[in-house]
């Protein structure tokens, strides 16, 4: 099910943002960001609460339009559109889990696929192409399930299952339509240490392994420290950062943002201005 990997010195723009505003009457949510994530790279987005980070997730996703600039995906210049957002290629998992409670793990997954089936009718005229669709969509998403080691659950109605799994089946279902990026909305949110661990490990392997782009919104500051190519700071909708790191850790005006508290931008986790 996967694409072919991306080398890993790849430097193709899988998204790229290009003086974005985004004004909400009086309130200016982006102040003319300037982003990219290639193929093959992970890219970590933090800031204050308030900072803007929904906002550019919303933005990529075709829920917000920009009151100014430029969203390409993969090279298009068409604006993102939301119920073509599988189509083009990109998947995005929620803070919350939103699973749905009276399906089975293997159907919720499948759900990431939804906007690529066959229409009502021909599913409820038994045509054979809908038919094909269904066992197309079954593989993988129990490819999906294989690849973060949860296969055996794919019967199973997620409430029965511990909440880091849940947070697995929330990323299975991005994973299904072998998307060329990938959207991460805080996937660290109720995990304990160890499943961070693991899940940095997960995101790394699925950026080398499937050559997509992948950007993060996390508030575990040190799991972004730890697991970024390159890590971009938000504040009051201003881009004040975009670099390794290590360069971002020491930067004035990151740890200005995060009311010059270092440890809020060092390990430790998030934090900063509420």
């Amino acid at each position: 099910m996967s694409r072919s990997a991306a080398p890993a010195t790849a430097t193709t723009a899988r998204l790229s943002l290009h003086d974005v505003s985004v004004r909400f009457g009086g309130v200016v949510a982006l102040d003319h960001v300037d982003l990219t994530v290639s193929d093959g790279e992970v890219v970590g987005l933090i800031g204050p609460n308030g900072a803007g980070k929904t906002t550019l997730f919303n933005v990529v996703c075709g829920i917000v339009r920009p009151t100014t600039g430029e969203v390409r995906i993969g090279g298009s210049s068409r604006p993102p559109v939301t119920h073509r957002l599988v189509r083009d290629g990109v998947a995005r998992t929620l803070q919350g889990l939103g699973l749905f409670a009276g399906l089975t793990v293997r159907d919720n997954v499948m759900a990431g696929l939804s906007t690529t089936a066959p229409g009502m009718l021909a599913a409820a005229l038994g045509a054979p192409r809908a038919a094909r669709h269904e066992r197309t969509a079954e593989r993988r998403a129990d490819d999906a399930l294989d690849a973060l080691g949860i296969r055996d659950t794919a019967g199973r109605l997620p409430g029965d299952l511990p909440y880091p799994v849940r947070k697995r089946v929330a990323l299975a279902r991005a994973l299904v339509s072998d998307p060329a990026l990938l959207l991460l909305d805080e996937p660290a949110g109720g995990l304990g240490a160890a499943d961070i661990t693991e899940l940095a490990q997960t995101v790394r392997d699925l950026a080398a392994t499937r050559g997509c782009a992948i950007l993060l919104v996390e508030h575990h500051v040190d799991l972004v420290m730890s697991l970024c190519d390159r890590v971009a700071v938000l504040d009051f909708g201003r881009l004040i950062a975009d670099a390794t790191p290590a360069e971002v850790r020491s930067d004035p005006a990151v740890v200005e943002a995060y009311l010059g508290i270092e440890a809020d931008v060092a390990p430790h986790g998030g934090g900063g201005r509420r």
